[in-house]
């Protein structure tokens, strides 16, 4: 066997160690620890934004179209191919008939059509952009309210985890003062007891953190136990909106009201091509014939189509009213309907917001204050274990209470986002 020499195999454990080589695994095990990571992956990923921006630019592709010209047609006509005036055989060849017409025909529309059909397709395509822009509002609210279940999640392990070390601990010197006889046996089983209902409650915890997990997952996409890495934290939210500001931010920028504004354009455009259809079109058309034995010569064509069925008209005018009136009120409703589910939101992110200020400033310390208490007391024999076990439940609680408002104050910001079609 070849001996490797030493210089060489000395540079490759180098370049191990300065360039090493990470699994795909370990790769995709980066993704999950801040928000932002996500959102960028999601936008890049995500086939069903992937395919509402593909809707839209098919969308914007109908304007010009709209607006065109009608196509031109060409006419070969072919006079006499019996040949029975000159008398020769029959033919269907240009030049061997009696006569052979080339005939070019170009339809116009009545002035305005065309440019009305091109506002038309125009707010249309406004439309499909504008829900192609509210899917992305939408993937992002659910990948944020996503990552925030899962950093309560995490967030709640690492609360309970703390716990149950110092249960524990407790329960250690539960069993050291009851080999002297100092407390009851009632103490150790209750110390066990709380144990193993913490250890419960982590179980708990992390069927919700896989759950949540899986979810996120599944929004950017990636298959549902693809390895997240740790959340970091939990997006900055405003303490307060104002709700005035609130609504004039959405009337501005929310996808949903834009949509139903431009289905108001598209609506009045329709009424106005439905009105001019009371008036003809036309066509024009050149004609070229050449006889079998004659000198050519030009014809010049102008047709006309005459609108005489006007009380089919009218009823089509009718219907176009009918439905811009439609769309206005689909608009009245919309806003309606946003001014509502904002209040809603908004009343749910403030008292969350209250609630949370009170538990951290308040009811924390607090329970802190009264475990301090309860353990300064059990030692002295002043307190029973059942004091202290409670004051300790009291802290557990108010934890988790305040990681729960907390995470439902950024799940409330990220619907208000989405309904206000911005960031707040």
């Amino acid at each position: 066997m070849k001996r490797i020499p030493g210089t060489f195999l000395t540079a490759s454990l180098l370049c191990l160690a300065f360039f090493p080589f990470a699994s795909p695994a370990a790769e995709e095990a980066r993704l999950g620890a801040s928000l932002d990571e996500l959102l960028a992956y999601a936008r890049q990923h995500n086939p069903e934004l992937a395919a509402q921006r593909l809707e839209a630019e098919a969308a914007r592709e109908r304007i010009a179209p709209a607006s065109a010209l009608p196509d031109p047609k060409f006419q070969v006509e072919l006079m006499d191919f019996t040949n029975a005036m000159s008398g020769g055989s029959t033919s269907l060849l240009p030049g061997e008939v009696g006569q052979t017409r080339y005939r070019v025909i170009q339809p116009l529309p009545f002035y305005g059509k065309r440019d009305v059909q091109g506002e038309v397709a125009g707010a249309m395509a406004g439309q499909a952009t504008r829900s192609s822009d509210a899917a992305v509002l939408d993937v992002e609210a659910r990948i944020k309210i996503a990552y925030t279940r899962y950093y309560q999640a995490a967030g709640q392990a690492v609360i309970v985890g703390e716990a149950l070390s110092l249960v524990e601990a407790l329960g250690r010197l539960v069993e050291t003062r009851y080999s002297v006889g100092l407390v009851p046996q009632q103490d150790v089983l209750q110390a066990h007891s709380e144990v193993t209902s913490l250890k419960l409650d982590l179980v708990d915890i992390e069927r919700r953190r896989r759950d949540a997990a899986a979810q996120l997952n599944a929004e950017l996409p990636r298959r549902a136990n693809a390895p997240l890495a740790s959340p970091q934290s939990l997006p900055a939210v405003p303490e307060r909106i104002a709700f005035d500001a609130l609504v004039d931010k959405a009337g501005a920028a929310s996808p949903e009201l834009a949509r139903e504004r431009l289905g108001v354009d598209a609506a009045t455009g329709n009424r106005e091509l439905v009105r001019l259809n009371r008036y003809p079109d036309f066509a024009l058309g050149l004609t070229n014939n050449r006889p079998k034995n004659g000198k050519d010569n030009w014809d010049l064509m102008l047709e006309v189509n005459i609108p005489l069925q006007q009380s089919s008209r009218r009823a089509q005018e009718r219907e176009a009213e009918h439905r811009l009136n439609a769309a206005q009120s689909r608009v009245s409703a919309a806003e309606a309907r946003l001014h509502g589910r904002l209040g809603e939101t908004l009343a749910a992110f403030e008292a969350s917001s209250d609630k949370a200020r009170l538990l951290r400033h308040t009811l924390l310390p607090q329970s802190r204050a009264n475990l301090e208490a309860a353990q300064a007391a059990y030692e002295t024999g002043r307190a029973n274990f059942n004091t202290l076990i409670e004051a300790e439940r009291q802290v557990l609680r108010s934890r988790l209470a305040l990681l729960d408002a907390d995470s439902e104050i950024r799940i409330r910001h990220a619907e208000l986002e989405r309904l206000a079609g911005a960031p707040l």
